[in-house]
Parts: structure tokens; C-alpha cells; sequence
């Protein structure tokens, strides 16, 4: 078992939660996804993933604008 088994990237955390790795690494630097930074590289570990994955809601596209 390697070190890193139990961590996603970006990349990884953005298929499993079905949006861009761009978007993954905004709500890791927002601090709304825990995540350590190595380098270039964003860590997620395996479980705050799941528990993310459970109440994240991904709103795709722009935001809707009230028309009065």
C-alpha cells in the first residue's frame, strides 16, 4: 500500500464529484474543500471526499438573474 493511496488530486476529485479539476481546486483554495497543497499539486484525502461528496451540490453554468 503507497503513501498516497488514500488521497485524490484535483483531477481525481473532479470526476468523482462530476465537475472541472478547475473547480475542485477553488474550493480547495476557499478552504470549502480540506486539502493540502504539495508543489502544484492539490492532496484530498479519501475521506473528507466522501463526506464533501455527500453534501456537495454542483450548480453548473451561471447564475440565474431574477427578472422584476
Amino acid at each position: 500500500m503507497a503513501l498516497l493511496d488514500n488521497y485524490f488530486t484535483a483531477i481525481e476529485a473532479g470526476h468523482r464529484l462530476r465537475v472541472h479539476s478547475e473547480t475542485v481546486k477553488r474550493l480547495c483554495r476557499q478552504g470549502d474543500l480540506p486539502a493540502i497543497k504539495i508543489h502544484n499539486t492539490w492532496l484530498i484525502s479519501r475521506d473528507t471526499l466522501d463526506n464533501f461528496a455527500g453534501t456537495y451540490n454542483s450548480n453548473r453554468g451561471a447564475r440565474k438573474r431574477l427578472i422584476k
